[in-house]
């Protein structure tokens, strides 16, 4: 029966990395074919709950038991965070829409220099968008 435990275990985490916002893949990098390296997984944002500035970026790789960890620790400095009331989900909203939005200006600000530059005939980095 270890390899049922072994896919219970599996529910088990990808249910509480859903709750905290992540989803399980593959790790992009990792001692492949070591010992003890059977149950690698890596942790990725699910969609936009979490904030980052690469929604592909790997937070977490390790094995089973890091991964749970690692969990564990996430929402320990979660349930600190609001005990010293240092944070809340209101405000890493708040900071999630400012991050995103800083992300959506410099991309339109890209956009426009490529426009711009392809209507002049030139490079890049002579448009100025001043």
């Amino acid at each position: 029966m270890s390899g049922y435990s072994t896919y219970t275990r599996w529910q088990r985490i990808e249910a509480q990395a859903k709750i905290l916002g992540f989803r399980l893949g593959n790790p992009k990098s990792g001692n492949w074919g070591g010992v003890g390296d059977h149950d690698m997984v890596a942790l990725y944002p699910d969609g936009t709950a979490l904030p980052v500035f690469s929604r592909d970026g790997e937070i977490y790789a390790g094995s089973f038991n890091q991964i749970e960890t690692f969990m564990n620790g996430w929402t320990r400095a979660h349930q600190y965070d609001y005990l010293l009331r240092l944070s809340n989900n209101e405000k890493r909203k708040k900071a999630e829409a400012k991050e995103v939005e800083r992300q959506r200006l410099a991309k339109e600000r890209e956009e426009k220099r490529k426009m711009f530059a392809i209507l002049a005939n030139k490079e890049e980095k002579d448009v100025d968008l001043t």
